[in-house]
């Protein structure tokens, strides 16, 4: 049984020691030697400590083959005022996701028609590097139809929970050789749409983890990644000579990226000055549209397919849900909703 299996199975739940002791019936400092490795579980405590997890016997004791560590931190898009307890508990939910999704792919390796390119942030810029991707993943001009589409196409697990807070949008991380996204369920459509593009972003520049350089902000490259990727400046830049919220919300539905989103590429571009900026949010603050925008309604809902088209396969091979849930390490009873089908609608090329 591994230890740093179950500590970060045991923060994506929220419990401490003291839970999983009183929930197994066991004392804490014995809990702490098994984490630790300074004991060893009889098979009935493990089966105990697997069901209390809502995973199988058999995950608590697998050798994990990982891309980074287990308990690895994730780049992570949140806001600066995130509890650390908060972005703790999604970074868990993102390796312990990581964990049951290589169990799959070892079963199941992902046949795909593209992949995520990967560039040097020290010699490619990432606007550069935006383009790029979308020359070799053959974007057409204009926005970007659905985001989801073309990270699943290559190749990158996609999948949406609830994070239990609207401060983190997304977190990313590789699974072996596999690109693996979270999206806040919480977030609204024109949100994750950044949201994922920003991720990609990461994937593509910081590929190997964090930058150790204190002088480089890979938040703000993955930022401006993002917005070269999904508002590409030699095709949008003509549309942002006129600001006016009428404008911006045209712009906003022919995108599919939030109001703000827009004017922010506006003002990086110079074509808004900072009191320009700080007019821009009186006004939508004024309306209350800094954090409900409208039409959002309108923007597409970009649903992830992958996750749920792997299960789709295996069903009609023959196998169970209780086959599925053994084949990916989960209880019978614990299988998340990202193995369900989803729904999803794109942008519309008219």
């Amino acid at each position: 049984m591994k230890g740093e299996v179950i500590e970060t199975l045991m923060r994506a739940r929220g419990l401490t020691q003291a839970d999983l002791a009183l929930a197994i019936g066991a004392a804490q400092a014995t809990v702490s030697r098994y984490i630790s490795g300074a004991r060893t579980p009889e098979d009935s405590e493990v089966r105990r400590i697997a069901g209390e997890l809502g995973v199988t016997p058999a995950f608590l004791a697998k050798e994990f083959r990982m891309r980074a560590a287990i308990g690895v931190s994730a780049h992570m898009r949140r806001q600066p005022s995130t509890k650390v307890s908060m972005w703790k508990s999604a970074e868990a939910k993102l390796n312990e996701l990581r964990m049951h999704m290589s169990m799959l792919t070892e079963r199941a390796p992902l046949q795909t028609a593209t992949h995520v390119p990967t560039f040097d942030y020290q010699f490619t810029k990432p606007a550069e590097a935006a383009r790029r991707v979308r020359t070799a993943w053959r974007v057409p001009l204009g926005p970007v139809r659905s985001v989801v589409d073309l990270m699943e196409t290559a190749g990158t697990i996609v999948c949406e929970l609830d994070l239990g807070t609207h401060r983190i949008d997304g977190l990313s991380q590789w699974v072996s050789d596999y690109p693996l996204v979270i999206v806040n369920s919480w977030s609204s459509p024109s949100r994750k749409r950044l949201t994922l593009a920003h991720e990609l972003g990461h994937l593509v520049m910081h590929a190997d983890g964090y930058v150790d350089d204190e002088m480089i902000d890979v938040e703000a490259q993955a930022n401006e990644f993002a917005a070269e990727f999904l508002m590409p400046e030699a095709e949008i830049r003509h549309q942002l000579k006129t600001l006016k919220l009428p404008n911006l919300l045209a712009l906003k539905l022919e995108w599919g990226v939030s109001m703000q989103a827009i004017f922010e590429r506006a003002f990086r571009l110079g074509l808004a000055s900072g009191t320009d900026r700080q007019n821009f949010y009186r006004q939508i603050s004024r309306k209350g549209w800094r954090t409900e925008e409208p039409e959002e309604d309108r923007v597409p809902v970009e649903s992830p397919r992958l996750v749920s088209g792997l299960v789709a396969q295996f069903r009609s091979a023959g196998l169970t849900n209780d086959d599925f849930a053994d084949l990916t390490g989960y209880a019978r009873d614990a299988v998340p909703d990202v193995f369900l089908p989803q729904s999803g609608r794109h942008l519309s090329s008219v």
